[in-house]
């Protein structure tokens, strides 16, 4: 069974950092990760796409509210996923969700972790 697993968030004050990480287990041989995206939700607002990125390539795309802040990678060995935040503002505070979509297009979610920032 596919699991993703959450960590890295926490509380942060506005202008600094936090890393998250994302880390699949479960895929069986021949099964693999087409791409990888984080998306957050915020209380009383919808989900929305932060960043996605390819696993062949590391193609990326990022949500108009994040770019120039906050970068996606993968490491394809590892299986796991990052989403660097640098220069947080408050509006960013939200419980983060890993995405995972296999190469059968099926999609694994994880928990999420909140990400809070505040002074």
């Amino acid at each position: 069974q596919v699991q993703l697993v959450e960590s890295g968030g926490g509380l942060v004050q506005p202008g600094g950092s936090l890393r998250l990480s994302c880390a699949a287990s479960g895929f069986t041989l021949g099964t693999y990760v087409m791409s990888w995206s984080w998306y957050r939700q915020a209380p009383g607002k919808e989900r929305e796409l932060v960043a996605r990125i390819t696993s062949a390539g590391g193609s990326t795309n990022y949500g108009d509210s994040v770019k120039g802040r906050f970068t996606i990678s993968r490491d394809n060995a590892k299986n796991t996923a990052y989403l660097q935040m640098n220069s947080l503002k408050p509006e960013d505070t939200a419980v983060y969700y890993c995405n995972a979509l296999s190469g059968a297009l099926d999609d694994y979610w994880g928990q999420g972790t909140q990400v809070t920032v505040s002074s």
